[in-house]
């Protein structure tokens, strides 16, 4: 497995463009809490130092991932908002309801960007065990909330530079 092999938050090699001019959603599930603060501190981290504006920056939480379709969802529907970053950790149990949570987020993710046009990052890991998240959530892996900010930056400038 590649990730084993790097830290997948290392930014190094592309070009980040200024977060400044963008207005960003977060939402955040509550389920797996240690793991999902880590990543939101990642993500909400990586915003400010890449020009962000503390005021362009809106934060929510809900209950589980399951929910993350529906929280940006209604944060897009505001108006107000040039991308959103949904976090959430999904670790892998002895039923099969990891295999429907994951493919109902990474599903409803899609649906929702595509709705609204507007970039809706799929930030949430899917690990077979604790360690794994805790490797991915600011370890030796990086952070995926990190990596999910960075995304949205990328997709919100792309977006405005395909608007005109």
């Amino acid at each position: 497995m590649a990730s084993q092999l790097k830290n997948l938050s290392d930014f190094s090699h592309t070009t980040i463009p200024s977060a400044a001019p963008y207005r960003f959603g977060i939402v955040v599930a509550e389920w797996n809490a240690e793991i999902t603060n880590a990543l939101y501190q990642g993500a909400y981290n990586s915003l400010v130092a890449n020009g962000a504006l503390d005021a362009n920056i809106v934060s929510y939480t809900v209950p589980g991932s399951f929910e993350l379709t529906s929280g940006a969802d209604l944060l897009l529907k505001t108006g107000k908002l040039d991308a959103v970053i949904c976090l959430g950790c999904v670790i892998q149990g002895e039923t099969r309801h990891f295999d429907f949570i994951c493919n109902a987020v990474a599903n409803g993710v899609s649906n929702v960007a595509i709705k609204y046009a507007k970039p809706v990052i799929f930030g949430v890991l899917t690990t077979d065990n604790q360690q794994q998240a805790i490797d991915r959530a600011g370890g030796k892996h990086g952070n995926k909330g990190d990596e999910a900010a960075i995304t949205a930056i990328k997709m919100a400038a792309l977006a405005e530079t395909l608007k005109g």
